[in-house]
């Protein structure tokens, strides 16, 4: 492998993973989060950082100590255990809420502000046409990384570049001095949260090795040395994307208050800035954005699907129904989809982010209970968390520490970690 040939795959591979990474969420919370803050932007943006970008690359990191396969993964928790994690975990960026929001969001942002009106038919038609594209472009999951790599992330990142320059160079307004928010870094920790970026990282492991291997990186540690790097491009890409779309944000924070909606905020700076070929850029952009990332978890969800049915079923099948369900599905709309997935996000979230953490450790940890203890206990304070707010029963969970910004499982998922320490194994 010539070194030449390297960097441009390390170049591919990295603006792979970034247009993966890089879907609806992504787009919409940064500058929500600058009109939220205001003068503080910078620090909501590196609370952002930390669980958007931060854990998105260790979690791409963890999970090629297990060769890139999310069910061995999870496995240390038991078999079980980890069929019901790494499922939920490909549902999530898969068919059950990801995937449908790319279709609905390339819609709701980057077909609907240039169409200017907005009806029924309109809306299947684009999710028709919009996974009808995402078919054709992952069937062959062996080019999924070189379409999106080489030709698609391109245009992409230079219709955000356009877009976030003006506005530094030309700003809308000054940031607002006062924050409409109590805890500034709390809430952009959160928000970090909802890009699932983390879920992504250990769902399209797979594509990546396997396209890995295709080009000639049979070593495991030229495999892990290329997804580090290419890691490593596809975040501090990211990283910058959200700084800029932060700072947009606060640029109108003194216009908008608590209740703008969310997805307008962009579309209305970007009309701002370069009138009606800004809107078609951020169209562009839009769509290119939820395409990418629908192609890397369609083909993605595909492999992992097609690994636990033990190929009694063809890739191409699955792939032919994760986009017949997103079309069905897209037609709810974004608000529709992101209600449905909360819950579940904020039960899986947590073990998932301890069994990352343990992940570094696993070679030297020879008792099981070390991974369980702490997963479970995770589980369990999330599920009873999520009871709480879905229904208000159980209300003793919010005197736990760190209940404010959302990490009360963390305490009592270490204190359970020490006790594991403690337990012999049998």
């Amino acid at each position: 492998m010539s070194k030449k040939n390297s960097i441009i795959d390390m170049l591919t591979f990295g603006f792979a993973l970034f247009a993966m990474f890089f879907g609806a969420g992504n787009l919409i919370f940064p500058p929500y989060l600058g009109v939220l803050s205001g003068s503080s932007w910078f620090i909501t943006f590196l609370g952002f950082t930390v669980t958007a970008v931060g854990l998105a690359l260790v979690a791409l990191m963890a999970v090629t100590c297990y060769e890139c396969d999310i069910m061995k993964f999870f496995s240390p928790i038991g078999k079980k255990p980890a069929l019901v994690l790494s499922f939920m975990v490909i549902m999530c960026v898969g068919p059950l809420l990801v995937i449908p929001r790319t279709g609905a969001t390339a819609y709701e942002m980057g077909i609907k502000p240039i169409l200017g009106f907005h009806n029924t038919y309109t809306i299947t038609a684009v999710a028709i046409i919009f996974f009808m594209l995402t078919y054709f472009l992952t069937v062959r999951p062996s080019k999924v990384v070189d379409i999106i790599g080489k030709f698609l992330t391109p245009f992409l990142i230079l219709a955000l570049v356009v877009i976030i320059v003006k506005g530094i160079i030309s700003p809308l307004g000054a940031p607002a001095e006062t924050a409409k928010i109590n805890s500034v870094l709390g809430k952009g920790l959160i928000d970090g949260y909802q890009t699932m970026d983390c879920f992504v990282s250990l769902a399209v492991g797979s594509v990546l090795l396997l396209t890995l291997k295709n080009k000639g990186y049979s070593e495991p540690k030229q495999q892990i040395k290329m997804l580090f790097k290419s890691g490593l491009i596809a975040c501090t890409t990211l990283g910058l994307i959200y700084g800029g779309l932060t700072y947009l944000g606060a640029t109108v924070s003194a216009k908008y208050g608590l209740d703008v909606e969310q997805s307008q905020i962009i579309v209305n700076v970007t009309q701002n800035l370069l009138g009606n070929a800004g809107k078609v850029a951020l169209g562009l952009a839009s769509f290119l954005a939820c395409l990418t990332t629908s192609i890397g978890l369609t083909s993605a969800s595909g492999e992992y699907l097609v690994n636990i049915t033990k190929g009694k079923i063809k890739y191409s099948t699955f792939i032919l129904c994760i986009c017949l369900f997103g079309t069905v599905t897209a037609i709810i709309g974004v608000s529709g989809i992101v209600k449905i997935g909360a819950p579940i996000l904020a039960v899986v979230y947590p073990p998932t982010i301890i069994l990352i953490i343990l992940a570094f450790f696993k070679d030297k940890i020879k008792n099981d209970l070390i991974f369980k203890l702490p997963a479970f206990t995770a589980v369990t304070i999330s599920f009873i968390q999520v009871l709480y707010e879905q229904l208000g029963i159980l209300k003793f969970i919010t005197i736990l520490p760190l209940s404010s910004i959302g990490f009360n499982w963390i305490i009592p998922s270490f204190v359970a970690f020490v006790i594991a320490l403690f337990i012999k194994k049998k």
